[in-house]
C-alpha cells in the first residue's frame, strides 16, 4: 500500500495460519517476517514467526511462508501466575541474522518490566535467547511495549508504548547496553500500536481507533537530543 492508501499488491500467505499475528519486520534482503506471537492469556505453546520471500519480487497471488517456531526459556507454566504474565508480545525487529522479540507485560500487579528475546532468522524450532530485561514504568496505560523499529543504518532502536518512546542510541556499536538511552513522552495517550522508520531521523506511528480517537498515521521527527515532549 502506498501513502495514499492505494493497494500495490495482495497475496494469500500459504503454509501459515493466523493464530494472533501482531508484528511485521523485514531484513536487508527484503524478506518479510510476521510475528504470530500474540499471547494475551500467556497460554500459547505454538509461538511462531513466519518468514516470507520479498513480496515485491513475488508473482501471482500466493506467497509461501517458512515457520520459525520458538519458546521462551523462562516460561514454565501455561499460563503462569498473574504476577508473572510477561509472555505476550507485539514488537519485533531484525538485526544481523537474528529476530528480536520484545514482550508486552500482562502481569498483575503491573511492574513495568519488558523482556527482549532473540532467535535465528531461519526456519526451525528454537528456545529463545534472553537478551535483556529493562524497566519501563509502573503505569500500564503508557508503559507496555507495543512495537519496535530499527533505523536503516542500524544505529537507533526505538520501542513504542501508549504515548512513550524508548530509544537505544548507537545500537550497532553498543547493542542494548543496560537499557534505553532515553525516554521520550509523545504527549499523547492513544492506542499507539505501530512504528517504523522513514529514514534515520523520522518515524511513522499509527494508532488503533478507540471510541472517538485514533485511527491515524503520524509523522514524528526523532531529535538527536531528547526534549521533554514531542509535538
Amino acid at each position: 500500500m502506498d501513502l495514499k492508501g492505494k493497494i500495490q499488491g495482495e497475496f494469500k500467505v500459504s503454509n501459515a495460519a493466523n493464530k494472533d499475528w501482531e508484528a511485521l519486520t523485514k531484513d536487508s534482503l527484503g524478506n518479510l517476517y510476521i510475528g504470530d506471537f500474540g499471547n494475551n492469556g500467556n497460554k500459547r505453546k505454538n509461538l511462531a514467526i513466519h518468514k516470507l520471500p520479498n513480496p515485491l519480487l513475488e508473482k501471482g497471488d500466493k506467497i509461501p511462508a517458512k515457520t520459525i517456531a520458538f519458546r521462551y526459556p523462562d516460561q514454565e507454566a501455561f499460563p503462569p501466575p498473574f504476577d508473572n504474565r510477561r509472555f505476550d508480545a507485539e514488537a519485533l525487529f531484525h538485526f544481523e541474522s537474528r529476530l528480536y522479540i520484545i514482550t508486552k507485560n500482562r502481569s498483575d500487579p503491573f511492574d513495568g518490566t519488558a523482556h527482549v528475546y532473540s532467535i535465528p532468522d531461519s526456519a526451525g524450532t528454537y528456545t529463545a535467547r534472553k537478551e535483556l530485561q529493562f524497566q519501563t514504568c509502573e503505569d500500564r496505560s503508557k508503559c507496555s511495549v507495543t512495537d519496535a523499529a530499527l533505523s536503516p543504518d542500524g544505529n537507533r532502536l526505538v520501542m513504542l508504548g501508549y504515548g512513550t518512546l524508548w530509544v537505544f542510541e548507537d545500537f550497532r556499536e553498543k547493542g542494548f547496553g543496560k537499557g534505553p538511552t532515553r525516554t521520550i513522552d509523545l504527549g499523547a495517550r492513544t492506542q499507539l500500536e505501530a512504528i517504523c522508520f522513514i529514514d534515520n531521523q523520522s518515524l511513522y506511528l499509527a494508532d488503533e481507533r478507540l471510541f472517538q480517537s485514533g485511527g491515524n498515521l503520524y509523522l514524528v521527527p526523532l531529535p538527536n537530543k531528547s526534549p521533554g515532549r514531542l509535538p
